[in-house]
């Protein structure tokens, strides 16, 4: 008999949506990275305890240099295929100016420039299925 594997934690992800008029931010993942060169919303993984707020405060300031300011509503929330991660989009709003300091660039795009441009695979199911198509 043969024991079922086990099954892989799932490890939670805050993506942040900040929004300028129609714009959205995003930023272009280092080519070492996994899905390297793929523009995503920025954020990153929850450490253990910590809330979506703390956790979008500590990565938006790491990876951008930006002040949350708060957090809205969760907008979507799905799975990275092939990974343990599980995203959730959530409104921020922040203050500051973006810089690029973990991305190679930095860019605002609207809805419609998003779904043209190449997104790591659970940011362009956002942006088909979530709400940053409904402008």
């Amino acid at each position: 008999m043969t024991e079922p594997a086990p099954q892989e934690k799932t490890i939670p992800v805050v993506a942040a949506v900040i929004r300028e008029g129609e714009r959205y931010l995003v930023g272009r993942r280092p080519p070492e990275k996994r899905h390297g060169g793929m523009w995503e919303f920025p954020g990153g993984k929850l450490l253990a305890g910590e809330s979506l707020l703390d956790a979008a405060r500590r990565e938006l300031g790491e990876e951008l240099g930006l002040e949350v300011t708060g957090l809205g509503r969760e907008l979507f929330r799905t799975r990275d295929p092939g990974s343990p991660f599980e995203i959730r989009f959530v409104e921020v709003s922040v203050r500051g100016a973006p810089r690029a300091t973990e991305h190679t660039e930095l860019g605002w795009f609207t809805a419609g420039e998003l779904a043209a441009i190449p997104l790591a695979p659970a940011d362009a199911r956002f942006v088909r299925e979530g709400t940053a198509g409904d402008n």
